[in-house]
């Protein structure tokens, strides 16, 4: 399984339901290469840093993203956010991979913008907050806090 994302909370979620995937063969993607201590034991790849708002960057983090997604064939992609998660999700569709979405819980009031284009792509969609959940997706099965 990739478990990918973008740093700081989006990063932290996804570490705070690491006990759910336990017996997987998890391999970890972030921005920040100091996060690595964080998954001992696991493999661990650093991707470019990039938001809507550089569309430069977000080239480079695609291509990162994609070239990533050749050498690991992926079973499973799993995001809790951002550009990276939103990235990886879509293209791991190309690869057949199964796709899981956890929003972030920083978004109380309403989804967050990449978790509700993201979302409809998603195999697995969930949302931490009980009155964000729909028919439709995502669902709601509990939070990380």
């Amino acid at each position: 399984m990739l478990a990918i994302s973008s740093g700081g909370g989006h990063w932290l979620e996804m570490l705070r339901v690491r006990p759910a995937f336990q017996g997987c063969e998890m391999i970890w993607a972030t921005v920040h290469r100091g996060y690595a201590a964080q998954v001992e034991g696991d493999r661990f790849h650093v991707i470019p840093d990039a938001t809507r708002w550089n569309k430069l960057k977000l080239i480079r983090l695609a291509f990162s993203v994609l070239i990533l997604l050749i050498r690991l064939r992926p079973d499973v992609v799993f995001s809790a956010g951002a550009a990276p998660g939103y990235l990886a999700l879509r293209m791991g569709k190309w690869f057949r991979a199964r796709t899981i979405w956890l929003d972030s819980i920083a978004n109380v009031e309403e989804l967050s913008m990449s978790g509700q284009i993201v979302g409809r792509y998603a195999d697995l969609w969930l949302t931490q907050w009980a009155h964000l959940s729909r028919p439709r997706g995502p669902e709601f099965r509990g939070a990380v806090l």
